[in-house]
């Protein structure tokens, strides 16, 4: 049994929390260890680590923090095999998609080692006689990740790399299901040179989340979850006056027009429905088949969920799926295909009763597929976050488009044809903030920004990128003036610009 404790000031350290947490191995079903739960002495004692240091870190030379995010981006590419491996242990996914996490990861990082070109600004001399002006993007101060189970890694690697090449402290607050990585990414960035208090990260549940909220020297949130969390967090957040950006849920689409290749389409909807037990924002989770598209789709997927190898992450063996993050969340699942079948959707793939050898007492659902689904049925309106994959069946081109339209998420969506014509249309009128045009699942590189539309997105910027860098500063213009010494006399006349 692991103690896993909260990183305060370059350490691992309990400080005064007297409340825990199992954290359970998905394959398993066994404890592994107790994750430390803050108190609100806790908070402060993280935040007051995190604004001290932040006056230093602040003033210290983009040369300089460049230099430790470059030796960290070495040190997480040394250890991604560790991290993965730590992932997978905690949340159940496989090896494979784990260490996909970390590279993605991994990118934002690299990303944020070239700040000091990012951070560049408009510099325009002599706007009035003798007079410059430009503009300067200054750190916020301490800001705050609150980080979901589904990625312990990638997604806090969305957020701290930038806000901290930017001159911020960051305090990050990871799921208390898989917290162990959050830990070893704080000791190898010690480990890159960090100085203490730059990074911290605390442990814990509602209570550190709303203590974060609502602290005063808490300058700006940033979160991923579930959409009735993120507008919990924006509402309450912005009413502390701090800045937010949270990422709520999804319902992805995939169209599939009849003139696509249907290898091809059934390749990705499998890879998009079930990777990582279908517990990503960016899963597909509807495919819409226009026109005859369904007869000739379903027998292409079944056919695939058939050859899917299930099992624990770490297994020597190569698995394509794992199992799901808890005994509740799997439940759940399990109980939205009770669901879909009461409702009259045709089950044509049964994910439940999968018993993996060995593994029993495991956190494991099949793939499930369900055809004949209709926009009033519970399967399709809600956000499942598990291996269920949902076919609804239109006539046309233009009812699937409304269809995605009216929902109410709009994080990400896909089509999949060989029309040039109908795809520019589609990435014109779809209304979703991140758009795949023969790519289920387009999560943009860290050098674009990761966002959607709709209630999939609470405030006004999305994560990483250029808005990252937004996010994280503050715009500050200066105009100065240095007059020629040999120019002086009093003028009372009202200042002009000429």
């Amino acid at each position: 049994m692991t103690d896993i404790n909260h990183f305060v000031d370059g350490a691992v350290s309990a400080l005064n929390s007297t409340r825990r947490s199992d954290v359970h191995n998905p394959a398993t079903g066994q404890v592994t260890g107790q994750v430390a739960l803050a108190d609100a002495a806790d908070i402060d004692a993280v935040v007051a680590s995190s604004k001290a240091a932040f006056e230093t870190w602040s003033e210290m030379s983009i040369s300089r923090r460049t230099n430790i995010m470059f030796r960290y981006r070495e040190l997480l590419d040394a250890h991604r095999m560790e991290l993965a491996e730590m992932i997978s242990a905690e949340h159940g996914k496989v090896r494979a998609d784990a260490l996909g996490e970390v590279g993605r990861g991994l990118e934002v990082v690299e990303y944020a080692c070239g700040i000091g070109q990012i951070l560049q600004a408009p510099h325009s001399e002599d706007v009035s006689t003798a007079v410059d002006s430009y503009t300067v993007r200054q750190a916020v101060g301490v800001v705050a990740g609150i980080t979901p189970f589904n990625f312990p890694a990638m997604v806090p690697m969305w957020m701290y790399p930038v806000a901290i090449a930017c001159g911020n402290t960051f305090i990050l607050k990871p799921s208390e299901k898989d917290p162990t990585v959050s830990l070893r990414m704080a000791e190898l960035f010690t480990e890159a040179g960090l100085p203490d208090g730059v990074f911290n990260v605390l442990q814990g549940d509602a209570v550190a989340v709303n203590g974060l909220l609502e602290h005063p020297d808490v300058k700006a949130v940033s979160f991923v979850g579930s959409t009735p969390i993120a507008k919990y967090i924006h509402s309450t957040a912005s009413a502390n006056g701090k800045r937010v950006q949270a990422l709520g849920g999804a319902k992805n689409h995939m169209i599939v027009l009849p003139d696509a290749d249907m290898g091809q389409a059934a390749d990705a909807a499998v890879s998009a429905g079930y990777g990582s037990a279908g517990e990503r924002c960016m899963a597909i989770s509807v495919v819409v088949a226009v026109g005859d598209v369904g007869d000739r789709l379903i027998p292409e997927i079944t056919s695939r969920i058939d050859d899917l190898k299930i099992g624990p992450g770490l297994s020597d063996e190569a698995m394509d799926m794992g199992a799901l993050v808890t005994r509740d969340h799997r439940d759940r699942v399990a109980g939205y295909i009770d669901m879909g079948e009461s409702e009259g959707a045709t089950l044509a793939a049964d994910g439940r009763g999968l018993t993996v050898e060995g593994h029993e007492d495991g956190f494991f659902l099949g793939a499930t597929l369900f055809d004949n689904v209709t926009p009033d049925m519970k399967i399709y309106e809600d956000e499942i976050f598990g291996p269920v994959l949902c076919v609804v069946r239109t006539e046309t081109y233009d009812e699937a488009l409304e269809l995605i339209n009216s929902s109410p998420f709009g994080n990400g969506t896909a089509i999949f044809t060989n029309d040039g014509g109908a795809a520019r249309h589609f990435r014109r009128h779809v209304q979703a903030g991140m758009v795949g045009v023969n790519v289920p699942i387009p999560v943009p590189m860290a050098y674009h920004s990761f966002g959607g539309w709709k209630d999939s997105l609470f405030g006004d910027t999305h994560v990483h990128g250029a808005e990252g860098v937004k996010f994280y500063t503050r715009n500050k213009v200066i105009t100065e003036r240095w007059p020629d010494p040999h120019e002086r006399g009093v003028n009372l006349g009202f200042p002009t610009m000429d």
